[in-house]
């Protein structure tokens, strides 16, 4: 009894320990020297993760530039790698990277949190721009094997093949039948080698107007140059 309660015995060690009264707030493990905190579960960091993305998002819709560039700080690799394993071309994907955050910059207000997260809206834009640029890609080779064929019938001692002059001839006469917007919608997809929403961008017409207009336009000339003038005076 003497030694339980002298200076030296138990009950002064147990005076200079820290006191631990109530359940620690942070999850630990209780230790001599007090609490030491356990690792975030992976839950935490989801929860945190989600947490700092609608915040993200929260801030891009409201035209908030330093959000704008956190966001694509945050996200610009996933779009960038997704545009690489699908074009195979480091600068086509990042021109589809800028493509795309330059397009949800300009669109900001179409995102909708309850649609899902900002990310998979990021990604589905990214889907679009990666397809245009795989049509231009191949209207730049034909327009590529259509040169390489013109200059072949160009050679000295080659003569033009009459019905390929005659086609020329036929298109540039209908390509001046058509209403002025509709000829500088086709003008600018196939000689300028856009796509319909760079078209869109360049004339501020809606996507679907230049889409619209470049449809009306193929049938109306493949009904002229199908029917002849008969067809093109009903379709005036």
């Amino acid at each position: 009894m003497t030694a339980l309660l002298s200076p030296t015995g138990p009950t002064a060690m147990v005076a200079t320990m820290p006191a631990v009264t109530t359940i620690p707030a942070v999850p630990g493990v209780v230790t001599m020297s007090g609490v030491v905190p356990m690792p975030a579960t992976r839950a935490e960091d989801r929860a945190s993760d989600r947490a700092e993305s609608e915040r993200l998002a929260a801030g891009f819709v409201r035209g908030d530039e330093e959000s704008f560039a956190l966001v694509y700080r945050r996200w610009g690799a996933l779009v960038y790698s997704l545009a690489a394993r699908s074009l195979g071309d480091a600068r086509e994907a990042e021109d589809v990277a800028q493509q795309t955050f330059l397009a949800a910059w300009r669109g900001r207000h179409g995102y909708h949190a309850l649609r899902g997260p900002l990310p998979g809206w990021l990604v589905g834009i990214a889907r679009r721009k990666i397809a245009d640029a795989h049509a231009a890609r191949s209207r730049r080779t034909e327009l590529a094997a259509a040169h390489a064929a013109r200059e072949s019938t160009d050679a000295p001692g080659a003569a033009e093949p009459p019905e390929a002059a005659l086609d020329r001839v036929l298109v540039s006469q209908e390509l001046r039948k058509l209403p002025p917007v509709q000829r500088d919608i086709l003008r600018l997809a196939f000689f300028d080698d856009l796509t319909h929403v760079q078209i869109a961008e360049r004339t501020g017409l809606p996507l679907g107007t230049v889409k619209s207009h470049a449809r009306r336009a193929m049938a109306r000339i493949r009904r002229s140059m199908t029917d002849g003038p008969a067809a093109d005076s009903s379709a005036a």
